[in-house]
């Protein structure tokens, strides 16, 4: 196969709300494009891109998956992912590594909470995005609601391409403003036809007046445009495209699209506006890696011919063994090469590369700068780490991994099950950071950590059917956090003699507590600003960090809370590692204890949709869980509920939801932030 130019790669992922239709997007486009001969559809199980069984069974997407595909000239590497806010982590790790995004917007339900976290996301690694409003077909669309939604809840500067043809149940096309032109796609051969035909007269004021706002829009980004509308000039399609362009791939502009991908319809110009608006490797703002060994930073150019560097964004367990997916910044990667993970400072060798498409392997030789591939051999990498040629080291920035919110039980069922729980966990853990697996002290029980019940469902459901291990699981509970509600001081002395040696150690410590939201901070000196050699600095920073997050009281991580290193006196012969470990953990609980500890709990964002009679009953049900309504507002016979909610209260609310709305009402809900706990849980978990 040969190896595309850099300027026609397309590194996308398509990303949006549950149920907005980004799996059926993402059937078209491989169908369309020739990749596979027959669609798959979510709802009969047969999705291509939704491979795993608990995704066929449930109708939703779990993983992010990645394919490749042809369309035009350019070589398009898409990555499907997840809507449901429990596997947030796979849109996190996604957006890190590609250079664009298909937005996808449901035309009824318009900007929903997880729309706007994934937006966010995209903000935040400065994605450029082609949007696409789906479901044009169905009952209560409306594209300007949307828009106006786009514009107020995400900030965004949508640029409007096309104009539909028929509303809702008649939706039968689109008018395209850049051509002046409408758009028809047969029924005949599932949409594969484009038939083409002029605007209709009585249309011809409304798609000028439309194109006239994109006209204003682009002229932003070329003066020439601005000159030539003011003149009265006809703008040519070719000089827009070009200007929308510049537009969206600084982030400033988002071409908007409409389509109904489910009835075959708005595909093709989807792929189109792929091609045309969103950047390739060459045009992406600049990498930046950090070199271990000076701490400097260095530009990483989109190189072939350059030295190797790229990201490992993803971990697979496969039957035992890791793949590892790759995001190739700079150079070039060769099949059976020795390579440094500079994150951990290892050298390890690649046996096998694969170009993915779903979970179906195509063995490769090389890939290069651009490229996003899977490699297998990788021992020792994890999400986030570096691989670069050992000659030429440095480590790029990793991505941001949210905190787990629940926490659930599990223990196996019998002998042999025990033996393979552990292994079993230790490789969920290689796949997914967001997933945490700790040791009850008090207990003994295995306490799994993650997103929320579903994503704690699937892990459970995973140990049997991927690695044949039974086990039983508890109910979910909340992940609490601990912080101060005053500031300490406090000095520890450690003192004890073990196997005829004295280990001591000494340390002061300064505890402050911090407004809410900004997390743990463990501040330490300068190493000339203490007494102890450099490397019993880095154990002692190492150990207060690790007995933060154990907490003080409960055993829960510590947030909001200035951790301070003041003093730490040195004794040669007597201050040892062990002794200023001893010292750090004995301090910490001490300090969090005198310091008034207590517990915040996560709080939820919520949107549900009820019909508009069951609304007292669905009100009065957040107010008993000690809920605060934001806002209510109608959508059709419909109504959006909008309020914050404890986590600890929703655990099973979706069946009591059900109950209340004759299985009419749904919601959502995304962490927030978090408040303190209330006395009654503060009692139950002994703080009082």
């Amino acid at each position: 196969m040969e190896r595309p130019k850099l300027f026609a790669i397309r590194n996308i992922g398509i990303i949006s709300h549950i149920d907005a239709g980004k799996t059926t997007v993402s059937e078209r486009i491989l169908f369309y494009t020739g990749e596979t001969h027959k669609m798959g559809e979510v709802h009969n199980g047969q999705a291509v891109m939704d491979w795993m069984p608990q995704e066929q069974e449930r109708g939703i997407t779990i993983t992010a998956t990645s394919t490749t595909c042809r369309w035009g000239g350019f070589w398009i590497n898409l990555i499907d992912t997840p809507g449901h806010i429990d596997f947030t982590i796979e849109v996190e790790r996604s957006m890190r590594v590609l250079d664009g995004a298909i937005a996808i917007f449901s035309a009824v339900e318009g900007v929903e909470p997880q729309s706007e976290s994934v937006w966010r996301q995209a903000d935040r690694y400065s994605v450029p995005r082609v949007c696409f409003i789906n479901k044009m077909d169905r009952t209560g669309a409306d594209y300007r609601s949307v828009m106006e939604q786009m514009k107020h809840r995400l900030k965004a500067r949508p640029v409007l391409l096309q104009l539909p043809i028929g509303n809702e149940g008649s939706f039968a096309g689109v008018i395209d403003l850049l051509e002046e032109e409408c758009l028809f796609f047969s029924e005949s051969d599932l949409g594969r036809s484009l038939d083409r035909h002029p605007v209709p007269s009585d249309r011809l004021g409304e798609v000028r007046e439309a194109r006239g706002r994109i006209v204003e829009e682009a002229a932003d980004f070329d003066d020439t445009i601005f000159a030539d509308f003011i003149e009265g000039k006809q703008v040519s399609a070719q000089r827009l495209r070009s200007a929308l362009r510049k537009g969206t791939v600084a982030c400033r502009l988002f071409p908007l699209l409409l389509g109904t991908a489910l009835r075959n319809k708005g595909i093709q110009p989807l792929l189109d506006a792929v091609g045309s608006y969103l950047p390739s490797p060459l045009e992406t703002l600049p990498v930046t890696g950090r070199s271990p060994n000076s701490n400097e930073n260095a530009t990483i150019a989109s190189d072939p011919e350059g030295s190797l560097c790229a990201l490992a964004f993803k971990v697979l367990s496969d039957e035992g063994r890791k793949l590892t997916y790759l995001r190739i910044y700079s150079g070039t990667l060769q099949s059976g090469a020795t390579v440094l993970n500079s994150s951990r400072n290892r050298t390890e060798k690649i046996s096998r590369l694969f170009q993915m498409h779903s979970h179906r392997r195509e063995r490769i030789d090389q890939a290069s700068a651009g490229d996003i591939v899977a490699a297998a051999g990788l021992k020792d990498v994890l999400t986030g780490d570096t691989i670069c040629d050992p000659g030429y080291p440095l480590i790029l920035e990793g991505l941001a991994v949210p905190e787990p919110v629940v926490s659930l039980a599990v223990e196996p069922r019998g002998m042999e099950d025990r033996e393979k729980l552990f292994p079993a966990l230790e490789k969920l853990q290689w796949e997914d950071p967001t997933f945490r697996v700790r040791e009850d002290k008090e207990t003994g029980q295995t306490i799994l950590s993650g997103m929320g019940e579903l994503h704690l469902e699937i892990i459970a459901d995973r140990l049997t059917r991927d690695f044949g291990v039974e086990v039983k699981t508890g109910k979910p509970e909340v992940v609490y956090r601990e912080t101060l509600a005053r500031k300490v001081d406090h000095r520890e002395i450690f003192r004890r003699e073990m196997d005829g040696r004295i280990q001591g150690g000494e340390i002061r410590l300064l505890l402050t507590p911090l407004p809410r939201g900004k997390g743990l901070h463990v501040v330490m000196p300068l190493p000339e600003e203490v007494m102890l050699p450099p490397e019993m600095l880095a154990i002692l920073e190492e150990s207060l960090i690790q007995c933060s997050f154990a907490g003080g009281v409960t055993g829960y991580p510590m947030t909001d809370t200035e951790v301070r290193l003041v003093e730490a006196p040195y004794e040669p012969g007597v201050t040892t590692e062990i002794g200023l470990r001893a010292a750090a953990q004995c301090c910490l609980v001490k300090a969090v204890r005198d310091g008034g500890a207590t517990l915040l709990e996560p709080i939820m964002a919520l949107e549900l949709i009820t019909p508009a009679e069951y609304t007292g009953k669905v009100v009065g049900s957040l107010h008993q869980k000690r809920g605060r309504l934001e806002g209510v507002a109608a959508r059709g016979e419909f109504e959006v509920i909008k309020a914050i909610v404890p986590l600890t209260e929703m655990f099973g609310f979706m069946t009591e939801l059900r109950s209340a709305t004759r299985g009419r009402g749904t919601f959502t809900m995304e962490f927030s932030h978090f408040d303190p706990a209330p006395s009654d849980t503060l009692k139950k978990l002994g703080y009082f």
